[in-house]
């Protein structure tokens, strides 16, 4: 029994390490990634409406993330959102009009183009991208994992 109790309070006391990953999404056409959490922090560089990224830290009104390369910045909150989000990972990737693969190829493109998620069929995301253009990618075409 007291086994069990030291056990139920090792699990209670580690509860507030576990953290959830949390995603963010771009929602301006274009957000400058910054080297540090200001306005003053040098210009890495730009991503589009849409890229998806992994928070690492939050300090103040700014977000320390890694994006779906492996690189990390900082963006400004009031340039994200938490709209479900994903990135192309591999060229040539086929974007159909339905959930499967015999369905037409709309278009096709290359690694690390940023659609947002709009519906999810099983392994198949329903996406569109910033100019407008739809279509259903395969999660395993995509960052983050769906």
């Amino acid at each position: 029994m007291k086994r069990i109790l030291i056990l139920i309070a090792l699990l209670i006391l580690a509860a507030p390490l576990t953290a959830v990953a949390e995603y963010i999404s771009v929602k301006v056409a274009v957000a400058n990634i910054r080297s540090g959490p200001s306005e003053t922090g040098d210009i890495l560089w730009k991503v589009e409406t849409y890229h998806p990224l992994f928070v690492l830290e939050k300090k103040d009104a700014w977000y320390r993330f890694r994006d779906f390369e492996g690189d990390e910045g900082w963006i400004n909150s009031s340039l994200v959102n938490k709209e479900q989000s994903v990135i192309t990972k591999k060229d040539d990737c086929n974007v159909r009009s339905g959930p499967d693969t015999k369905s037409d190829v709309l278009f096709t493109t290359e690694a690390g183009i940023p659609f947002k998620v709009l519906k999810k069929q099983g392994q198949w995301l329903n996406v569109v991208h910033a100019d407008g253009d739809r279509g259903w990618l395969h999660q395993s075409l995509v960052w983050p994992d769906q």
